[in-house]
């Protein structure tokens, strides 16, 4: 197990070096094979489901330059009338990797909502290095989350 845990950690640094951009980032991270913001993830799930759930390409919608999906029309409809709310912290990048300046992917089902904002993590390790100390891993990716997008 704690192989796993340190070639998971490797894995993440590796991902970091090689995703680290000179120039401002995308402002929404759209991975996966969808190209769709947190990889074809319904945002609103997280929230009235509390997990990830799989978007449908049925149900979509685009802001601020990326493609959303959601379950059904009915999120769709929430997250069109307050994309903020939904939207998740740092462009759906692993909010680890922010806190140290860097942008990485994200497993979508690893998450956790921090008053009333959607944070999304790079793998398990992470989102438990995460959760451990995440209020200043926040306040941290805060500073440097301006600097990414070039603000």
């Amino acid at each position: 197990m704690k192989n796993i845990q340190s070639i998971s950690f490797l894995l993440f640094f590796i991902t970091l070096l090689f995703s680290s951009a000179s120039n401002a980032i995308k402002p929404i991270y759209s991975g996966g094979k969808e190209r769709a913001a947190i990889k074809g993830y319904d945002p609103v799930a997280y929230f009235t489901e509390n997990k990830a759930i799989k978007g449908s390409p049925d149900f979509t919608y685009e802001h601020n330059g990326a493609l959303w999906m959601f379950a059904n029309e009915l999120h769709r409809t929430a997250f069109i009338g307050d994309p903020e709310k939904y939207s998740p912290q740092y462009g759906g990048y692993c909010a680890y990797a922010v806190s140290t300046g860097k942008t990485a992917a994200i497993k979508p089902e690893f998450f956790t909502i921090v008053d009333g904002k959607l944070y999304l993590n790079y793998s398990r390790y992470i989102y438990k290095k995460w959760t451990k100390d995440k209020e200043d891993y926040i306040k941290t990716a805060n500073s440097e989350w301006p600097k990414l997008i070039g603000a």
